[in-house]
């Protein structure tokens, strides 16, 4: 018989957790003598006792290990969970948002998605600004575990060919992912002081330095203006596009890097290298098309595609300006730069560069074999021969990414929304990059104005495209639960 107590265990310590973090946000009102500390208050003392409730009733079931089809499910559930909870500020706080709009709010801050339901953000209390930013912060390291621990063990869209790189520890699921977590969190946590430190540098106040560095690190998206980040100068622009390409890059490298191994994995990574081959191309592409659109723009034009162009790729979803007003050869690609994403271990979203590579790779392998029939060529990754399983595994999750957008389009024009509006609101939520196309859900728009069952729609793609389609697609099969 299938137990569930385990995954109950780390669900209710989990969330539990999660209320605790809500003393934070208490902190920060309570500082700005604003009286809405008692919202984060009740909902901590709701989340924590739920929480602990939980764990305590599955703490008999604990092993120190999980299965395959457990792994799968807490995987999931956790992602369903912490939303649910993470919403209640917004229900009870200022923002009076309707369980709708706050699970939304909630899905797209934890999984970083950072598209946004809320109108007038710089009227709201400091802790639900600052909430907003630590659900973000908390994705976004939850992300970087799960991608380094539990889907290459899963063996979900080609990440299985990372299981021999992470750590030594190749065990039991759970002490590997504490090992990896209190290991991640060291360079996490300095990286976030350190982009902190520079927004203030750059201008910020200590609250929006604060929050945007725990947004900007997490690839997350959520400003404190509606403007984002419009509403500064350009030296927060360039820090932002620094440490979005930071956050986007493998986090095991860093481990490596503080570990004693030097920069030679860093340096020779091929995910980084053609990374940044690909955004140095994007940005130069798109300099050149706004210097000759828009004459005289000079250095703002390249400050403008840095920013913009980093923004999406990494899935972060900041915006300094309204790109749907710089033609339709830069709005459509902006759609398609949403569609890559930063490095595999990161907090970045969407399909990921090695995804791209081994493509390519197995493409390459396939022409030659057409070629010359009699020949035998092996697809191969960082000088390795990639096994079938790995590319199967790529190709399933490549079909799946098209045909998800398809099916989430369709769902999303059968609530009367347009063309433009559905395709782009289905590929950026289940790329997890936050703005879509058109005037509505656009850089200089938000997703409040959409009816409740797109907002539904949006939020499932959300959880979908983060936990990299697959590792929900499989517990939906009637097979996961057969005995």
């Amino acid at each position: 018989m299938f137990d569930v107590r385990p995954v109950g265990y780390v669900i209710g310590l989990l969330v539990a957790a999660l209320g605790a973090t809500m003393f934070a946000p208490l902190l920060a009102d309570v500082v700005a003598g604003n009286g809405h500390w008692t919202v984060f208050f009740e909902s901590a003392v709701i989340t924590i006792l739920v929480g602990g409730l939980v764990a305590l009733a599955c703490q008999n079931g604990v092993s120190s290990g999980l299965t395959i089809r457990q792994t799968f499910l807490l995987t999931t559930l956790v992602w369903l969970a912490l939303p649910l909870f993470g919403s209640l500020p917004f229900m009870l706080g200022g923002s009076e948002l309707n369980f709708t709009d706050a699970f939304f709010e909630a899905m797209s801050g934890l999984t970083t998605t950072g598209s946004t339901v809320i109108v007038g953000i710089e009227g709201l209390p400091e802790g639900l600004k600052l909430w907003r930013a630590i659900m973000q912060w908390l994705g976004g390291i939850g992300i970087i575990v799960v991608a380094m621990v539990f889907l290459p063990e899963l063996r979900v869209g080609g990440m299985q060919i990372f299981r021999s790189e992470s750590f030594d520890t190749m065990g039991k699921i759970l002490p590997r992912a504490a090992e990896i977590s209190s290991r991640i969190s060291v360079i996490y946590v300095s990286i976030t002081l350190a982009c902190a430190i520079c927004y203030s540098i750059a201008g910020l106040n200590s609250f929006d330095a604060i929050t945007h560095a725990m947004t900007t690190v997490a690839t997350g998206g959520f400003a404190n203006y509606d403007n984002s980040f419009g509403e500064f100068g350009a030296a927060p622009n360039y820090v932002a596009s620094v440490f979005m390409i930071l956050s986007a890059l493998p986090f095991v490298r860093y481990v490596q890097l503080i570990s004693g191994n030097g920069a030679k994995p860093l340096i020779y990574d091929s995910q980084i290298r053609t990374f940044f081959v690909v955004v140095f191309v994007l940005v130069g592409v798109m300099t050149l098309w706004l210097w000759q659109t828009f004459h005289g723009f000079g250095e703002i034009g390249f400050r403008e595609a840095l920013f913009n162009v980093t923004s999406i790729i990494t899935g972060t979803g900041y915006a300094s300006a309204d790109y749907m007003q710089w033609g339709p050869f830069a709005v459509t690609m902006f759609f398609f730069i949403g569609l890559i994403g930063g490095c595999a271990g990161s907090t970045a979203c969407s399909v990921k560069i090695f995804r791209y590579q081994l493509l390519f790779t197995s493409i390459k392998a396939q022409v030659r074999r057409i070629h010359s029939p009699h020949g035998i060529f092996t697809p191969r990754y960082q000088g390795r021969a990639v096994s079938d399983d790995v590319l199967n595994s790529v190709m399933a999750f490549f079909v799946a990414f098209m045909v998800s957008i398809g099916v989430v389009g369709v769902a999303l024009a059968l609530t009367g929304l347009d063309f433009i509006t559905s395709i782009s609101g289905a590929a950026s939520a289940l790329a997890n990059v936050g703005p879509g196309l058109g005037t509505e859900i656009g850089p200089a728009g938000n997703f409040a104005g959409l009816n409740d069952t797109a907002k539904w729609i949006l939020a499932i793609a959300m959880l979908v495209g983060r936990l990299e389609i697959m590792a929900v697609f499989t517990i939906l099969s009637w097979h996961f639960w057969r005995e």
